[in-house]
């Protein structure tokens, strides 16, 4: 299992403890830890999951900006959640049913936390403005799966003392991590008009810490999700996280041309000025050319991929897809063999004798010039959901990262 063993990589020589004891909640004790060992960095395997978290050893603290409609303050990102990977950017979710809660703001509110929900209520916002209903699912789907949070790791165990600590957590990381101020130093700030490359983008954001991050973008080229990354010694509750480099999770933006919108925009602009990059050159797949990955999108917000066969997944790795030019759009080969649409569903394989030609409308894959596809619901954990082309519950896009 990748993460019980080490990763060969350098560690940054600071590390952030970011939960103080004044600030634990009160009831059950989390353990104590002697000597623990870093998560992703272990040469041997580690039995106590309650001093070192496995196998979703490496944490991302993701944020969001939220620029239509807009969310949170104008200059200011807003988080997204804390996700315990895999060490090789593969993950677990929805791990426990029992505890996926779904009363967040009574927990906190009964834990006395009126300052963290405060907190929450202006930093942690859903787009659609169903903050609960996004807080329970960041914990149901990533809370649930930190090991270090189970209540067998506590002593004299308190109901639900283990969800306010995820959050607690959360608040305190992201209050370390400005986005805005560090991309702002770097001269990147919201505009209508101007775009950047994502090397500036990346360069920026990896100065104050010292190590990478992953950038993701909406509609192709609309920078909306920064992922930062951390290995922990110790607990969650109590350890020490220490930034790291992504171990298998990458950027989905295009090397130039991101926009990094106001927040409130309306109508963006469909010509601007790119800062620091060379003018790519266009053809009528642009950009689905060469080798790369189908990243979805659902509900305006990235949630897995398209693999091999043509269905969507959400919590495994992404396939390699190779586009290749095909009169005014292109064709799409897996492993497993041409992709096509087949009664109405996409599929890849030796089945389909012939490719469809698909093409780009918006940055997205486009099937006779609609951009809009669909299933049935989002699959979660092993689930892997059909894609059809016409409407279900759940619509999506998909969009093309180089690989």
């Amino acid at each position: 299992m990748p993460s019980l063993y080490a990763s060969l990589r350098t560690l940054p020589a600071f590390s952030l403890a970011l939960l103080s004891p004044s600030q634990r909640v009160l009831g059950g004790s989390p353990p104590s830890c002697v000597n623990p060992q870093i998560s992703c960095q272990n040469t041997t395997a580690v039995q106590d999951t309650c001093c070192f978290n496995a196998p979703g050893g490496q944490l991302l603290q993701t944020q969001f900006w939220d620029a239509v409609p807009a969310t949170g303050p104008a200059d200011h990102w807003t988080i997204h959640g804390l996700w315990p990977d895999h060490c090789d950017g593969t993950y677990d979710a929805n791990c426990d049913a029992a505890r996926a809660y779904t009363n967040i703001t009574q927990i906190l509110q009964a834990a006395g936390q009126t300052a963290l929900l405060d907190y929450m209520n202006t930093y942690w916002k859903d787009v659609n403005g169903n903050d609960e209903s996004f807080w329970e699912h960041e914990w149901g789907k990533h809370g649930t799966c930190i090991s270090t949070l189970e209540p067998k790791c506590y002593t004299s165990y308190t109901p639900q003392q283990e969800v306010v600590a995820f959050f607690q957590k959360t608040v305190d990381l992201f209050k370390t991590l400005d986005s805005y101020a560090f991309l702002s130093a770097a001269g990147i700030t919201p505009s209508s008009t101007t775009t950047y490359t994502s090397a500036a983008i990346l360069a920026a954001l990896k100065a104050p810490r010292g190590v990478d991050v992953a950038i993701q973008c909406a509609n192709t080229n609309q920078l909306d999700e920064i992922w930062y990354f951390y290995d922990v010694k110790g607990s969650v509750q109590t350890g020490d996280f220490i930034p790291t480099n992504p171990d298998g999770s990458k950027s989905s933006c295009p090397a130039t041309g991101i926009k990094y919108l106001p927040k409130g925009t309306t109508n963006p602009p469909t010509t601007t000025t790119t800062t620091a990059g060379p003018t790519p050159t266009t053809s009528p797949g642009t950009p689905f050319s060469g080798k790369g990955t189908l990243q979805v999108t659902t509900g305006g917000k990235a949630d897995g991929c398209i693999i091999s066969a043509g269905t969507w997944y959400t919590t495994g790795t992404c396939a390699t897809f190779t586009a290749a030019a095909s009169g005014s759009g292109f064709t799409l080969t897996s492993s497993k063999g041409k992709c096509g649409v087949v009664s109405g569903a996409l599929t890849c394989g030796t089945n389909v004798s012939t490719g469809t030609v698909f093409t780009n409308v918006g940055g997205n894959l486009a099937y006779n010039a609609s951009p809009n596809f669909y299933a049935t619901a989002v699959p979660s954990g092993s689930t892997q959901a059909t894609v059809f082309t016409t409407q279900a519950a759940a619509s999506l896009t998909i969009a093309w990262k180089s690989s």
